[in-house]
């Protein structure tokens, strides 16, 4: 009961102190975060890291998809149960060594 009549206060308190402040200061803060937004190294670090998330970020994933997709058709394969688990432990280790490699690049 304490712990939640402490938090209400707090709340409270947060709330008054806030809205002392009021719109004004908001629109203030606001101006002065969209003016450093739109200066031109923020603009390039930002174009930098979209080019890194697109030509990147979807690398890992796509090598892990393809190594599952490797060793479930390894596994399908016609054969006896030896040779189906030989072809399949043979496509792990290609797809770990491919998703290494897709991680290192990052």
């Amino acid at each position: 009961m304490r712990g939640k009549l402490g938090l209400v206060i707090g709340l409270g308190a947060g709330y008054v102190l806030g809205t002392r402040a009021g719109r004004q200061r908001y629109e203030q803060i606001k101006t002065q975060a969209l003016k450093v937004w739109n200066l031109e190294p923020v603009q390039e670090q930002v174009g930098k890291a979209k080019k890194l998330a697109t030509s990147s970020a979807m690398a890992l994933p796509r090598a892990a998809w393809s190594g599952v997709v490797g060793v479930a058709k390894a596994a399908a394969k016609q054969g006896t149960p030896g040779t189906k688990l030989d072809a399949a432990l043979d496509a792990t280790k290609d797809a770990a060594e491919d998703v290494k490699k897709a991680a290192d690049d990052r």
